[in-house]
């Protein structure tokens, strides 16, 4: 069983019945995911899955877990989703899949939320990965600039085709190449008041567990 897996698994025993629960996005959400409906074949568990993408509402639809929208709900219980990089703060950066607007507002609308990554995504300080901002189109090459004339390196994200990427709300990724960010709350401020920029990878104080995959097993870690 690979380090993905197991912490998809291991998550998924978070989840009782009658939840709320939010489904996250990516390889290792993945797993997760398909746990929740085995469980729910299996074991009679009975949810609701809010998704935050729309590969996650295909997969969760094939596996027959009942899905709401977030705007369906008055809250969710749970959300379980991946992460890129986490600190040690439990400060981290998302986005590597192009869902982080979802993913950022399921995230806030929920009760608790659990990140889930193998050992390489904890780190000491973010930047290493890219930081994803999800932009407007109308006036991204503008930003483009903005953030080149800071040092940011920017770099349009682009599909496996080479055109633009285009998120699941419309938008345009720009990926910055930071390779480190020595105030995590500072950047947040600024990409949060730049016109244009939607929302940013940054996820800063919604997670107080992370389920960490290591060859020995997994490790949950709970926010100090």
């Amino acid at each position: 069983m690979n380090l993905k897996e197991m912490v998809g698994i291991e998550a998924a025993k978070f989840v009782t019945d009658g939840m709320i629960v939010g489904l996250g996005t990516g390889s290792t959400a993945y797993y997760m995911v398909e746990e929740i409906g085995r469980r729910m074949k299996e074991e009679g568990l009975k949810i609701t899955g809010v998704t935050t993408s729309k590969a996650t509402e295909k997969q969760a639809l094939g596996l027959g877990i009942p899905l709401k929208s977030i705007d369906e709900v008055t809250h969710v219980d749970l959300t379980i989703d991946g992460a890129d990089e986490v600190d040690p703060d439990f400060s981290g950066i998302k986005g590597g899949g192009a869902a982080l607007l979802f993913e950022k507002v399921v995230a806030t609308y929920s009760r608790q939320n659990i990140w889930i990554v193998d050992e390489s995504k904890i780190v000491a300080k973010l930047g290493k990965f890219p930081l994803p901002v999800e932009v407007v189109p109308y006036g991204h090459q503008q930003l483009v600039t903005l953030f080149d004339q800071k040092g940011y390196e920017p770099k349009l994200r682009k599909n496996e085709t080479g055109q633009v990427l285009v998120t699941d709300g419309g938008h345009y990724i720009i990926d910055l190449h930071l390779q480190q960010i020595n105030d995590v709350p500072a950047l947040a401020q600024e990409l949060d008041t730049t016109v244009g920029v939607v929302e940013h990878g940054l996820f800063i104080g919604l997670t107080g567990k992370v389920i960490v995959g290591y060859p020995e097993g997994p490790k949950t870690l709970e926010k100090r």
